[in-house]
């Protein structure tokens, strides 16, 4: 099938931009996800695939999928159910960029239109809820509770996460507790159920099952907190990504907190005017990357980012060495090397 083929694509792209050694651990793998995911996409109502695939096939790395498949390869599972889990996955990831992207009023992603500017906020809303339903039946015929708990439980925790979000934007006085609490659930939470699941369906015992979530929590924290890191860098467009889309937007990360926090008054009036009041004005982006520059917001962002990297890399340490742990560990700090 051509939309097969065009995710295929999109995985081996991935292996060249640094996640080489998951990617050619799973390709396999992968690939019979990627048919799982357009077979469980179709409907009778045309507008379901046809948004659906306009995400899925302009989508990403297939990070999560990934982990999934990665951790039960850890485990030592040989069986087929790992395939499914890794689509559901994948299925929970998409539904939340549909919605994120009508909440957060987004014209592009990854430089491509989003569904949302193309069809209109509400089939976006409504295929992102088909989406869901579509893990949910995935979870199910997988016939494990303890699949369908951690993973039912990852998708509640995700929304809570957005919502979580959405109080807090624009606002200057939210903390580093408060911003940590957003992205422990809007994006960690994902990460470590699709690592969990990895262990569950080997059937291994408790202590592996919490390693791997612990490790996915850990990496997931990781990861946001270079996405938002690379807001305010050059770097970002080389990512394909435009740069100050979070400033815009008057997404209050942890480099604006840390920057706000040490700054003085006419420097807080500026992030107010910026973040709260969405007055922007020519250099303004510049100014605020001089800003957290100057209070070493970004630096010591980064430092966060290490340090919740190694502890996803020693929640390892129990396993036996081999290319699916080397292929983890690797991607963990590929992943936090991105920001350079």
């Amino acid at each position: 099938m051509a939309l097969a083929a065009e995710i295929d694509k999109q995985a081996k792209g991935s292996a060249k931009s640094g996640l080489e050694p998951l990617s050619a651990l799973v390709t396999d793998d992968l690939q019979a996800v990627n048919r799982l995911i357009v077979e469980h996409m179709q409907s009778p109502v045309a507008l379901i695939p046809q948004l659906a695939s306009h995400i899925i096939a302009a989508g990403g790395k297939r990070l999560r999928p990934m982990l999934t498949l990665a951790s039960a390869r850890l485990c030592g599972y040989e069986g087929e159910r790992h395939l499914g889990l890794a689509a559901c996955v994948e299925f929970i990831h998409t539904a939340t960029l549909l919605h994120d992207d009508v909440v957060d009023a987004s014209d592009l992603r990854r430089g491509l239109a989003t569904a949302n500017a193309v069809w209109g906020n509400k089939p976006s809303v409504l295929v992102g809820d088909f989406l869901f339903s579509r893990a949910f039946q995935l979870m199910v015929a997988d016939g494990s509770l303890d699949v369908l708990r951690i993973l039912s439980n990852a998708s509640a925790v995700i929304a809570e996460g957005e919502v979580l979000q959405l109080m807090t934007a624009n606002d200057t006085t939210s903390d580093e507790a408060a911003y940590m609490q957003v992205i422990e659930a809007k994006t960690a939470a994902l990460f470590a159920a699709a690592c969990r699941v990895g262990a569950v369906v080997a059937e291994r015992p408790a202590a592996e099952e919490e390693a791997l979530e612990r490790f996915g929590s850990c990496f997931g924290v990781a990861f946001q907190l270079v996405d938002d890191i690379l807001d305010y860098s050059a770097l970002q467009g080389e990512l394909g990504k435009a740069v100050g889309d979070d400033f815009r937007d008057g997404k209050i990360t942890l480099p604006v907190v840390l920057a706000f926090q040490r700054a003085d008054e006419a420097e807080r009036a500026f992030w107010r005017r910026c973040l709260e009041e969405q007055d922007h004005r020519d250099g303004d982006l510049e100014q605020a990357i001089e800003y957290m520059q100057r209070h070493d917001a970004l630096a010591d962002a980064m430092g966060r980012a290490r340090d919740y990297g190694e502890t996803a890399r020693r929640a390892l340490d129990g396993f036996a060495d081999g290319p699916a742990k080397q292929a983890l560990l690797d991607v963990v700090e590929f992943c936090v090397d991105r920001a350079y």
